[in-house]
């Protein structure tokens, strides 16, 4: 919505668009929804009749009662079909009748900060252009509803809510969104801002404070509307005329909230047959765009009640700009206007149709509420350092106290851990430290943003968790340690950490005196960041350039005989279990088998399809050194 006007005329530009949007993130924006969604309410206008009643004049429609009303069946004129809407208003119903009926029951909520909209639709010559201005003598929805708002917020106008209403005033003319109060041949843009409201950059906006000057402003800028002569309307509407008044609440005091809401009165153009009106060459050009957004408007209700994903809104400038009336968030009024006469038949069945699947459309109306940003001023250094010098001693008592507290590092030893879990404890004590500092002044915490402050909760909450699964993994570590040694007649002697042996899990350290008496080949294989080591017995004192010669060749025959066992025996899972097979490739294993029978060797891997000579080698050389470190720790 837009913000309220302080001078008497001002335009919409792009740059005050995204200022707009700037003032409203900073601020507190507020959706107060209403108590129970709002069905779009539809009734039905039935002209009189103009001719001699006979013939093509002859009536085909007639009301039942206030709400119902039936026309003849076109396949069978012996049958008539039923419909029912929120109201109906026959041929001796004024426009008094249509107001008070279903117009301004809806104005009342646009003193609670919510939108509304009033449309007329009908096709050509049915009276909606009547229905909306009316004459002199008998005025239409608009001047009615203009002269109430005004009234309505007068008498609400107090201590409490100040309110001020400015409108505008636009057609859409072939695509083309045209304003009348200025009127000039730009086409202007239609905008949409970060809170989902339709603006209209470089419209002009005039404020009103009585009805006098209302009609200064709308009776010329309604000259303006494009109207030409048809074969069947002298003066036919040849675009959609869109009225907007926006109404702007301000509370008096404390919080000082701004409510805004916006009541769209729409004019629609009559859906046109250009065999009956004669149209040709600009005639025939205006009457094509207004079919076509017609067209887009219906295409919209279907969308809404069949609950698609997309909703085609932008496929025509009427729908975009009625996108809160319709599946929007006001409260929408629909007056179907139709004719009696039977040369209108086809026109009046479809506007009927029209109107019956329309008053199934949910809007879901809310109170847009706006809070300036009062939050209090974070404490600056200065302001820190004037407080009183006999509450600074308690506060870094306390703090004091705090960081007196033993850490975890100093209850682990951290010369039996592996240096990137003892790095990774460090930090994670480092961090926690941090955030109980800035815990105990309470300012940090507090004065973060919602998110930041609950993504340091999940944070803290997370190293917390860490810290506790490496407490009880140090004590499983060394309950492992303590069962591995072997008991003896006198207590030994504790040794000195860089000469204790200590067994860990997925991993093998042994003392520099045994590894000086035995001969062993040890390769290393990096996986996921960490090095992992396998010994493996060798009748070398160091490892030659080739891994397989580094092997002794009875381990080395034996490692193939299990990985081609499970080549040619392995089901799926069992294939996957083995080192560079996942799914794809242990299904393709499968049915190479299924095809060719089983594998003679080892290397006849590579001619699986989509295994290249490098992936096969890699393979076996993976699948064989981890066979062989399984080997050497079961030996």
């Amino acid at each position: 919505m837009p913000p309220p006007l302080a001078g008497n005329q001002s335009r919409l530009t792009d740059a005050q668009v995204f200022m707009t949007s700037q003032r409203l993130s900073q601020a507190e924006f507020r959706r107060v929804s209403a108590k129970a969604q709002a069905r779009v309410r539809v009734c039905v206008r039935l002209r009189p009749c103009v001719g001699t009643g006979q013939g093509q004049d002859a009536l085909c429609v007639r009301g039942v009662d206030s709400h119902s009303l039936e026309i003849l069946n076109w396949r069978n004129e012996m049958e008539t079909m039923k419909y029912r809407f929120d109201a109906f208003y026959g041929e001796k119903a004024t426009q008094n009748d249509i107001y008070m009926g279903s117009v301004q029951p809806v104005l009342r909520h646009l003193l609670e900060g919510q939108n509304a909209s009033i449309l007329a639709y009908g096709p050509t010559g049915a009276g909606k252009t009547h229905t909306m201005l009316g004459s002199p003598e008998q005025p239409g929805v608009i001047p009615r509803a203009l002269r109430d708002l005004l009234q309505m917020t007068r008498n609400a106008s107090g201590d409490e809510w100040k309110y001020s209403i400015s409108m505008s005033y636009l057609e859409i003319y072939q695509e083309k969104v045209l304003d009348l109060l200025e009127p000039s041949l730009h086409d202007l843009p239609i905008r949409e801002d970060r809170n989902h409201h339709i603006l209209v950059p470089g419209l002009t906006q005039k404020e009103i404070t009585s009805f006098s000057d209302f009609e200064s402003f709308f009776l010329p800028a309604s000259a303006n509307r494009t109207v030409a002569s048809t074969q069947l309307n002298q003066r036919s509407s040849r675009s959609h005329a869109v009225l907007m008044v926006w109404v702007s609440q301000t509370q008096g005091w404390p919080p000082y909230a701004r409510r805004a809401a916006k009541l769209c009165l729409i004019d629609l153009a009559g859906s046109e047959d250009n065999r009956r009106t004669g149209n040709k060459g600009l005639r025939l050009k205006e009457s094509g765009a207004i079919n076509t957004s017609l067209f887009v408007l219906s295409k919209v209700v279907d969308a809404l009640n069949q609950g698609l994903p997309r909703v085609p809104y932008r496929d025509s400038k009427l729908t975009r700009l009625l996108q809160d009336s319709l599946g929007g968030t006001a409260h929408s009024v629909i007056i179907t206007n139709i004719a009696p006469e039977k040369r209108y038949y086809f026109d009046t069945l479809t506007s009927l149709n029209f109107a019956a699947k329309s008053k199934q459309v949910v809007n879901k109306p809310f109170t847009q509420e706006t809070l300036p940003n009062m939050a209090p001023k974070r404490p600056s250094a200065d302001s820190r350092d004037a407080e009183p010098e006999a509450k600074r001693p308690c506060l870094e008592e306390d703090h004091q106290t705090k960081l007196e507290e033993k850490p975890l590092s100093s209850l682990i030893p951290l010369a039996n851990l592996e240096p990137a879990v003892a790095q990774r404890l460090l930090r994670l004590e480092a961090l926690e430290k941090e955030h109980a500092r800035a815990g105990s002044h309470g300012l940090p915490l507090l004065n973060t943003p919602r998110r930041a402050r609950q993504r340091l909760m999940k944070q803290l909450e997370d190293t917390q968790q860490e810290l506790k699964a490496l407490q009880e993994r140090q004590q499983e570590m060394e309950a492992g340690a303590a069962q591995s040694e072997e008991p003896g007649p006198a207590p030994r002697l504790p040794a000195k950490p860089r000469k204790k042996a200590v067994v860990l899990p997925f991993q093998k350290v042994q003392t520099p005196e045994e590894s000086q008496e035995e001969d062993t080949v040890i390769i290393v294989q990096k996986k996921r960041g960490r090095k992992r080591k396998t010994l493996i017995s060798s009748c070398e004192n160091e490892a030659p350039t080739e891994w397989e010669m580094a092997l002794r060749p009875d381990l080395l025959a034996r490692g193939k005989e299990n990985i081609l066992a499970l080549l040619n025996s392995g089901s799926e899972k069992d294939l996957m279990a083995l080192h560079r097979i996942g799914r794809k490739k242990a299904r393709l294993i499968m049915a190479w088998r299924d095809l060719h029978g089983s594998f003679e060797k080892v290397e006849d891997f590579e001619k699986v399809e989509g295994v290249s000579t490098k992936q096969a080698a890699s393979f076996i050389k993976a699948n064989i050194l981890n066979s062989l470190g399984n080997l050497q720790s079961m030996d």
